[in-house]
């Protein structure tokens, strides 16, 4: 599509962020995309894709796969530059 970041969320499969490569019906491909676990400091996804996060180090994020298909979508967020910032400068979680 093009190389706005959004956040995902899917039906069973969880809440993912990145680019959109392609989209047909509910089944999304992506592109530098990473899981969105857990987070902290946003309420709900809408504000956490236009204003990102307050609380980084409560958020557990996943490293970067470079391709990834969802096959459940139902909500595609676009996020905003500050979100942006703020979602790729959470680390990827480590255990």
């Amino acid at each position: 599509m093009d190389d706005q970041k959004y956040i995902v969320r899917c039906d069973k499969s969880g809440v993912f962020y990145g680019e959109i490569a392609s989209r047909d019906g509910q089944e999304v491909e992506m592109r530098d995309a990473r899981c969105l676990w857990r987070w902290e400091g946003a309420f709900t996804l809408i504000e956490l894709a236009t204003s990102g996060t307050s609380k980084p180090q409560g958020c557990r994020f996943t490293a970067y796969a470079s391709t990834l298909t969802v096959l459940d979508a139902v909500e595609i967020i676009p996020c905003t530059e500050q979100a942006v910032k703020s979602i790729e400068g959470v680390p990827a979680w480590q255990p």
